[in-house]
């Protein structure tokens, strides 16, 4: 029997031996955990017959007061002993399955042994000895397998700095407790791990990445330094796959402090959060909070408006007639761009002299303060006062004034009517009230008068109280009027400082005004609302949230990383883009520079990630050469086909090529037919929807990833990967303008494993750039 032979048989040997122990304590889980949920179950049923009650007297209550809350209490800490033993079943259960993908071999400066560790999704340790017979991969020690070659190495423990010398990295690929592959390496990751798992065929599910985390990836996961890391990363580099790994480390680190309530994803778009939500799960720990940038604007302005999505602006730029679809570019651009961040603070510091709206206060659809009276206090208030300041003594003023018309009120014919048509539960609630608070009692003579007045009181109150609340949530102040106005006041004096035309402007306020009157918000304008609308009211901050990760972060313009950063101003950021894929090119593009413009003085790190895994070699190289910075992408070593260019007639050829190249596909594969626009990918559906294939068609409210063949337009696709794509049409028609080279960057890159471009008539001049020997060409003959 040779070395390696003798190795895995003593590998094999171990996983039996530790996967035997295994399936002993999860049966002893199990029994726990079913003994417990019967306790919950019988507290629950006898929750009230454990309970003494009884409210003769204070006394008495606040025993059973008592008595409820160490019941409550009981039922909690069975509850959370519930949980604890159900999230190590889960992680058991895995661990028998692949109970470690990695062995690190390591002696300690001083020791004289070397040791072996094992490293897995979790941790296990054996209750009959007390040791690891697996490191969960977020230990300290484990970052040795992630960053040091064989040699001198150290890695960092709560009590310090360890240096010692690595003997051995071996790998495993290990599928039901058996080594199905193993490789000793000398690197940080082995290119045969890293083949085998590539290779495998996509799901509808991403997955954890472990087993391959490279070392700038580790780097990302196990950062603590900054406020705000930055991850610049080309397409298929795993900056999604290792930022959703650093949720994990962070929930490891610091489980005593930190839950996964604490932690927001924002990620492009509603699909997405499904494809990554088993990524947390399949490592152990629950999913942190997940949205989108416009989930959280449509939370605060659908009441108000219309709100156009990113997604819709998109479709109209790639739809709309040039002449239309040129001023609202103009609108984006100018909107998205820090010199429209100079005209709203302009604006702030002339609201805060003269200029802010208000709206009447009303009681009974009758005016009791005007909004000439509230204009008027306001700015009585010494302006050196903060706008925000200022409202918040404008509102305790009207609140105030709110209280004296309730004592006039109490005298008019209405109050004693509504008295008169007061509910028997009604009279009784108010009648328990006013005795607790001993208003009144049975031995007076003039207890129907008081009753009746402070039973007046009671219901004016009432009445009173959606005036209050509107007062309390400053609904006095007319923003919709206030937001618009800026675009009614002259701006010529700032045309030179922020560079834009006196007719670009008029077209941008004449555009606006119009949406705003149809009560439609764009979405260029959206953000910018909402932040004049923090910065006069006070930003509504979320102090509980600790950690913020935006995905696609190169398609955030500086209003929208502003805003987001005053609402969650204690969180630490992770950011991850690729400017390679800013395909909304509409919008003006400050680049991660404009967010490290808002954490200066801050702590800020920054990774940048060139080499690619997702796709083959030949993909990358074919994708890479049609961008301008051509070298920057460095490809991983796996082979493959070369992407096919096929050129057909017309547009129903295109459909006959892709339903035959489907009809030959192996139904596991996931395969996306990328459209340029949603318009386009109905058509398609439609024409392929008579082929009797199974396809499911993508738009922009899809919530779920689909599983086989998926229609999708491109700018939906960000993020997302697929055996084979294919683009529909290739054409100088559809991909002509240079500003749609991203766009068609981010539709091929979604690839995988096979790359095809149909086109009719001439193809696209970003295929012409690219070297013909990176493709194979299918002309019409």
């Amino acid at each position: 029997m040779g070395q390696f032979e003798e190795d895995f048989h003593k590998e094999q040997s171990r996983i039996n031996d530790v996967v035997k122990k295994m399936k002993i304590d999860l049966s002893l889980l199990e029994n726990q955990s079913s003994t417990v949920k019967s306790d919950i179950i019988e507290i629950r049923k006898n929750f009230w017959e454990d309970v003494t009650v009884n409210m003769d007297d204070a006394v008495e209550a606040g025993e059973t007061a008592t008595s409820i809350k160490q019941q409550a209490e009981f039922l909690a800490e069975h509850e959370h002993r519930h949980k604890h033993l159900d999230r190590d079943k889960k992680n058991l259960k895995r661990l028998i399955h692949t109970p470690y993908f990695a062995r690190i071999d390591f002696k300690e400066d001083g020791e004289q042994e070397v040791e072996s560790f094992y490293l897995g999704i979790a941790s296990y340790l054996d209750r009959e000895t007390d040791e690891f017979l697996v490191y969960d991969w977020r230990a300290p020690i484990s970052s040795l397998y992630y960053d040091y070659s064989l040699g001198l190495a150290k890695f960092s423990a709560p009590a310090g700095e360890v240096c010692g010398e690595l003997f051995l990295k071996r790998q495993f690929i290990i599928k039901d407790s058996v080594i199905e592959g193993m490789f000793d390496t000398g690197l940080t990751i082995g290119d045969e791990l890293l083949k085998e798992v590539l290779g495998r065929q996509s799901n509808t599910q991403m997955k954890s990445i472990v087993a391959t985390i490279q070392k700038e990836q580790n780097k990302i996961i196990r950062n603590e330094k900054g406020k705000l890391l930055i991850v610049q990363g080309a397409a298929g580099s795993g900056k999604t796959s290792a930022a959703l790994q650093r949720v994990a480390f962070l929930l490891y680190k610091y489980r005593e402090s930190l839950n996964s309530e604490e932690i927001l994803l924002f990620s492009p778009n509603p699909m997405f959060n499904g494809y990554i939500r088993n990524v947390l799960p399949e490592l152990g720990e629950e999913n942190m909070q997940q949205t989108t940038f416009q989930q959280y604007i449509e939370h605060v302005l659908a009441d108000k408006f219309a709100v156009e999505d990113a997604f819709s602006q998109m479709e109209y730029m790639l739809t709309a007639r040039e002449d239309h679809s040129e001023r609202r570019r103009i609108s984006a651009n100018f909107k998205s761009s820090s010199n429209f961040k100079v005209i709203v603070d302009k604006y702030l510091h002339y609201l805060s002299k003269q200029g802010l709206i208000f709206n009447d206060i009303l009681f009974a659809s009758e005016i009791i303060i005007r909004s000439t009276d509230i204009y008027n206090y306001f700015y009585s208030l010494p302006s050196e006062l903060s706008i925000t300041n200022r409202l918040l003594l404008v509102s305790e003023w009207l609140l105030s004034e709110v209280k004296k018309r309730e004592k006039d009120e109490i005298k008019k014919p209405w109050v004693e009517e509504e008295i008169q048509y007061l509910s028997k539960e009604e009279y009784q609630f108010y009648f328990q009230k006013l005795s607790k608070q001993k208003r009144f009692s049975q031995d007076t003579f003039d207890d129907y008068e008081r009753e009746q007045q402070l039973l007046s009181k009671y219901v004016v109150k009432r009445k009173m109280s959606p005036v209050r609340k509107s007062i309390k949530t400053y609904q006095f102040l007319n923003f919709k009027e206030i937001y618009m106005q800026m675009f009614t006041l002259d701006m010529s004096t700032l045309f030179k400082e922020i560079s834009i035309s006196e007719s670009d402007w008029q077209e941008i306020c004449t555009f606006t005004l119009s949406e705003l009157n149809s009560h439609r918000i764009p979405y260029e304008d959206a953000t910018p609302y909402l932040y004049l609308q923090e910065k006069i009211e006070g930003f509504r901050t979320n102090t509980r949230v600790k950690y913020v990760f935006i995905d696609e972060a190169q398609d955030y313009s500086k209003f929208q990383f502003e805003y987001i950063k005053n609402l969650f101003p204690n969180a630490r950021f992770t950011v991850l883009g690729d400017i390679n894929q800013a395909i909304y090119t509409h919008q003006a593009y400050t680049g991660f520079e404009g967010l490290e413009e808002l954490f200066v003085g801050e702590h800020i790190e920054k990774i940048i990630l060139n080499r690619s895994y997702r796709s083959t070699k030949q993909i990358i190289e074919f994708t890479s050469a049609m961008l301008e910075n051509k070298n920057e992408i460095e490809p991983f070593n796996r082979q493959g086909n070369k992407p096919q260019i096929i050129q057909k007639r017309t547009a129903n050829e295109i459909i006959s090529g892709i339903t035959e190249k489907l009809k030959i596909s192996d139904s596991n594969k996931t395969i996306a037919i990328i459209c340029k626009t949603q318009k386009e990918c109905n058509i398609v559906y439609e024409k392929l929807k008579e082929s009797e294939l199974n396809i499911n068609l993508i738009t922009k409210r899809s919530n779920q990833f689909e599983e086989g063949i998926v229609i999708i337009p491109a700018y939906l696709a960000k993020g997302i990967e697929f055996d084979m794509v294919i683009i529909c049409n290739g054409s100088i028609s559809e991909y002509g303008n240079d500003e749609l080279r991203k766009l068609f960057y981010t539709a091929c890159t979604r690839a995988m494993h096979e790359l095809i471009i149909y086109f009719t008539g001439e193809v696209s001049p970003f295929i012409k750039e690219i070297p013909k020997e990176l493709y194979e060409e299918v002309l019409l003959s």
